[in-house]
């Protein structure tokens, strides 16, 4: 999932995108509000982390510009540590919830998860495709009744593939959730992972669930994937 980060405190945006990053999101960063907006506008963010106190634009008009343009990213505002007047200003410009400093870092995902768990897809609280299943919350997979140990960014390109089930996306649109925005490598990473993905959910099982949709991208089999059947399980001819 991609999140935008926009906070004066350039300390405290270097030390959540690194986090964030850990924990397998694509995090992009914005030190004032005009900037921020413009990032806000321009991609498809799945959650804004936003302070109020910012230079060119508050958070507030930040927020209430983003509604009226009928943007509706899920928006965490970082208030005052006493700051019910903030709290309320946040919610009625249009925020989805709010967040006091000082936070813990494991508090803030909690936040962050739960917007993306609600936002306007109703995003279920575990994906499923077939007998694939993938919990964000406890960030497990389970094909059928196995875990499946997958690393932070395997699971990152599995939970974008889930949500999207059934629908291609390509490079480009793969790399910006799963990576970020800047990412200037090599865009050969992408068919590295899946991969990846495919010896750890699919091989082991017998299915073939990723599909390459040559020329354009990548999609995941809605029914996770057809189990394969090998030549001893087909009953023999009489």
């Amino acid at each position: 999932m991609r999140i935008l980060v926009v906070d004066d405190e350039e300390t405290l945006v270097d030390t959540l995108k690194r986090g964030l990053v850990a924990e397998g999101f694509a995090v992009d960063t914005c030190l004032n509000g005009l900037d921020g907006i413009k990032l806000a506008r321009s991609a498809p963010y799945d959650c804004i982390v936003l302070d109020i106190m910012l230079p060119g634009m508050n958070g507030f008009k930040f927020t209430a510009t983003l509604r009226s343009e009928e943007i509706w990213t899920p928006i965490l505002m970082l208030t005052a540590k006493d700051g019910e007047l903030d709290e309320a200003e946040a919610l009625d410009t249009g925020a989805d919830d709010f967040l006091k400093k000082p936070f813990s870092f494991t508090v803030l995902v909690a936040h962050i998860r739960a917007l993306l768990r609600r936002n306007v897809d109703s995003r279920p609280p575990v994906l499923i495709a077939g007998d694939l299943k993938l919990d964000p919350s406890s960030h497990s997979v389970m094909r059928g009744d196995t875990a499946v140990d997958l690393t932070t960014r395997e699971f990152s390109f599995l939970e974008l593939l889930m949500r999207s089930k059934g629908k291609v996306l390509n490079k480009r649109e793969i790399i910006e959730h799963v990576w970020d925005y800047d990412f200037e490598g090599d865009s050969n990473i992408v068919e590295v992972y899946i991969g990846y993905l495919r010896k750890k959910i699919d091989a082991p099982f017998g299915t073939k669930s990723i599909r390459t949709v040559r020329g354009v991208g990548y999609l995941l089999e809605e029914d996770g994937g057809a189990t394969a059947v090998s030549c001893a399980e087909v009953p023999a001819t009489v």
